[in-house]
């Protein structure tokens, strides 16, 4: 299947060839003639599969061929995001794809000048890539209204929730004209998800390529059995001595990314953290010396690591699980992204057991474990045993849980 088979203009279709674009992936495949088509979507979607694109070009050729009318606002599209991280990537991708028309967009985020940010939007853009925060910020300070938005799209709902953006979301909403066509997009379509969508959307077209709770089919997963103590050891051996040329580490707080950074440099590992208690000044810097290969390893929260997009990126690694298990599929999927090969790498002691029974209840499959040689757990310890951590308790928990949000989101 060709672009031009999906109702793109051939302006469009011969500029994302000049870009390198040969085939639409299968999201692009089955959302753009809905997006084009004006009906709403409810779309799940693994992080780099494209989905950018998937909602990005059907509504630039939209505003192409619709000009706003004289005196009115002129922004018609308004794409919702979670981190400053996503906005700059998918505000980027929209200026590449527009770049052969007069169509603009900007970025509206905190943790820059608001001044600035509101010179900008009475400047003028067609689309406005925004975090909610910021946004409502220039709502209620009057320097913006959304009367005439055309287009709403959701860009990782999933994470907007994790992040408790759901009031800010509600107030946006009541901003904008009933009469929209909204895109939901997120990685994970699970009942919450569902529930939400039901105030936003007007009978949608549900999309989902690929089985709920999936992993892209290009990621090798492994999974290392080790003693805690030697997690740092053994992620700086498979840095140094496998020749990683770049590695994007999981923390689950801010406190221990900056501490796994700390320890990955007196151990001579070029590492530095990346977390919301960083400025966006020094979160940038951070994240161009990794992009260009200055800093070899990157150590990062859940929150801030999401909507990071760095090519050929090969390692993910696990330093501890996620306390959601939805996360590890976000974690992981920042590498194998556009159909490339990655690795996710786990390593798992004792004390993280709990959490991978969880896990693999909520996959429905196994995670493969091995040693890594040199680094073999000692076999004596035990993980601690509660009443909630017994194995059969936990599966069972899990299960239940699973099973309930199944029902609920039939």
């Amino acid at each position: 299947m060709s672009f031009s088979s999906l109702s793109l203009q051939a302006e469009l279709v011969e500029h994302l060839a000049r870009l390198g674009y040969e085939q639409p992936t299968p999201i692009q495949q089955q959302a753009i003639p809905v997006v084009l088509a004006g009906k709403d979507v409810l779309a799940g979607a693994q992080t780099g599969t494209g989905k950018t694109a998937a909602f990005a070009l059907p509504i630039i050729q939209k505003l192409v061929n619709t000009s706003p009318c004289e005196h009115q606002e002129r922004t018609r599209a308004l794409i919702l995001v979670p981190t400053r991280e996503l906005a700059q990537q998918v505000n980027q991708s929209i200026q590449t794809y527009a770049e052969h028309t007069q169509i603009s967009s900007l970025m509206v985020y905190g943790g820059v000048s608001i001044k600035a940010q509101a010179d900008a939007i009475k400047a003028g853009a067609d689309i406005i890539v925004a975090t909610p925060g910021r946004l409502l910020d220039h709502l209620r300070n009057r320097v913006m209204t959304l009367s005439n938005v055309s287009q709403l799209v959701f860009d990782e709902a999933d994470r907007m929730l994790d992040m408790g953006f759901r009031d800010e979301i509600i107030e946006v909403l009541k901003r904008l004209p009933k009469e929209r066509q909204t895109l939901l997009f997120s990685a994970t379509l699970d009942e919450r998800i569902f529930k939400f969508s039901k105030r936003l959307l007007q009978s949608p077209q549900v999309i989902e390529t690929s089985e709920r709770n999936t992993t892209a089919a290009k990621i090798v997963e492994r999974v290392y059995n080790l003693d805690a103590n030697k997690k740092m050891p053994a992620l700086c051996h498979l840095i140094n001595k496998e020749s990683w040329q770049q590695a994007l580490i999981f923390s689950r707080t801010k406190q221990g990314a900056d501490k796994v950074a700390a320890q990955m440099k007196q151990a001579g590992v070029n590492a530095a953290a990346f977390h919301a208690d960083l400025s966006q000044a020094v979160r940038e810097s951070v994240l161009a010396q990794f992009k260009s290969g200055d800093i070899k390893a990157l150590v990062a929260t859940d929150v801030a690591a999401r909507g990071l997009d760095i090519n050929e990126l090969n390692y993910v690694v696990n330093i501890e699980l996620p306390f959601q298990n939805e996360d590890y599929i976000h974690r992981i999927g920042r590498t194998g992204r556009a159909g490339k090969a990655g690795q996710a790498i786990t390593l798992l002691s004792v004390d993280d057991e709990p959490q991978l029974i969880k896990l693999e209840a909520f996959l429905d499959r196994r995670l493969p474990q091995q040693w890594l040689v040199g680094f073999e757990p000692d076999l004596t310890q035990v993980a601690p045993v509660t009443r909630k951590t017994k194995k059969g308790s936990l599966k069972q928990q899990a299960r239940q849980k699973a099973l309930a949000q199944s029902k609920k989101g039939r």
